[in-house]
């Protein structure tokens, strides 16, 4: 799943970018690294679950950021609808 995010056209990275299309409706499937701490993602999980979106969980930051392309952890990352 980790590959569909890394050729993803259009994607966000972190968790106020991807709370913010959440809101606007334009997220297909959003990851989560599980080591993220609790009350960075606890408002988007509460938000996925609400929508009905999908949530893919990614062992580390570190590995979610890598797929990402960034040199840094990230909490979460979201593939936006095309």
């Amino acid at each position: 799943m980790l590959e569909k995010l890394k050729e993803a056209p259009s994607k966000t990275i972190g968790t106020k970018q991807t709370l913010k299309a959440l809101e606007r409706d334009k997220v297909a499937v959003v990851f989560l690294a599980q080591d993220a701490e609790e009350h960075v993602v606890s408002s988007l999980k509460e938000l996925c679950l609400k929508k009905g979106i999908q949530i893919v969980p990614v062992a580390t930051m570190k590995e979610l950021g890598d797929a990402c392309g960034i040199q840094v952890g990230a909490a979460s990352a979201a593939i936006l609808k095309q």
